[in-house]
């Protein structure tokens, strides 16, 4: 019996439209796209791994790939079966827009992760403040933000806010600088609450000389005059510099013979 003979045998089983000799070829095809998307996601690891995008982008880019590939694959291989496979795309199609309308909020949180993690404006670690809510981000994820606050509450915010909220990050530049102000009485000399202020100052070795500490009136006010300071320091010695300066400007005031104020109202009653 030829080769020719037994392809004809083949012919003749069927189970219904579909012949034997349609199913070994479909398995044939079926081996080979196995084959190609083997080789082709093995390419895209080695494109991935020159490439400097996030852990997480690299996945979500392989797996649509993947997906991709499979859905051409089944295609050619439900030609082979004999199945029409326009009517097959068609409901491909329809069925890839009922999915999308249906988890239309999921692909938002998606795609504004994709931006997230693409644009950067914060990574793991970095302290921020975005929609109403500050802390240390601990991941950047797909969907979801997730950032831990100072008193270890995690809350996780959908991608799709972050992406149009207006984020503040107090990790991102080495120094920050220290804005200050006290009121103290009309009676104190100006030259003597500056030279107070300045002696606060040099008394912290934290404070940066580079830029220059910076201390002036900032204003007059019903019951007081208002001073402010305003000094740099490294990122991670913001609060501890900001409370020390609060604390010590008592003990410096009280030295000095300032007086602290607050709101108050003289009333003068004149006898006739």
């Amino acid at each position: 019996m030829g080769l020719t003979d037994i392809m004809n045998s083949f012919s003749e089983i069927s189970l219904g439209s579909i012949t034997l000799l349609s199913v070994l070829s479909a398995v044939l095809v079926l081996l080979v796209c196995l084959l190609v998307i083997t080789i082709l996601l093995k390419i895209v690891d080695r494109l991935q791994l020159k490439s400097k995008l996030d852990n997480t982008i690299k996945s979500f880019i392989r797996s649509g790939i993947k997906v991709g590939l499979w859905i051409i694959a089944v295609v050619i291989v439900a030609d082979k079966l004999g199945i029409q496979t326009t009517s097959l795309v068609t409901l491909i199609g329809v069925a890839g827009l009922a999915l999308s309308l249906s988890i239309q909020g999921v692909l938002s949180n998606l795609f504004s992760g994709l931006t997230t993690l693409t644009t950067k404006p914060f990574t793991s670690g970095d302290y921020v403040e975005l929609d109403g809510v500050s802390g240390t981000v601990t991941e950047v994820g797909l969907f979801y933000t997730t950032m831990t606050t100072v008193d270890n509450k995690v809350i996780y915010i959908p991608n799709s806010q972050v992406a149009g909220a207006k984020i503040t990050n107090y990790t991102r530049q080495k120094n920050r600088r220290v804005d200050l102000s006290f009121c103290v009485s009309y009676e104190a000399p100006t030259a003597t609450v500056k030279a107070a202020l300045m002696e606060a100052i040099e008394l912290d070795a934290r404070i940066l000389k580079d830029p220059m500490p910076f201390v002036g009136l900032l204003s007059f006010k019903d019951s007081s005059v208002e001073y402010v300071i305003r000094v740099w320091t490294k990122r991670d010695d913001f609060w501890d510099v900001y409370f020390a300066l609060n604390e010590g400007m008592r003990d410096i005031f009280a030295k000095h013979g300032i007086g602290l104020t607050y709101n108050h109202l003289n009333v003068r009653i004149d006898k006739e």
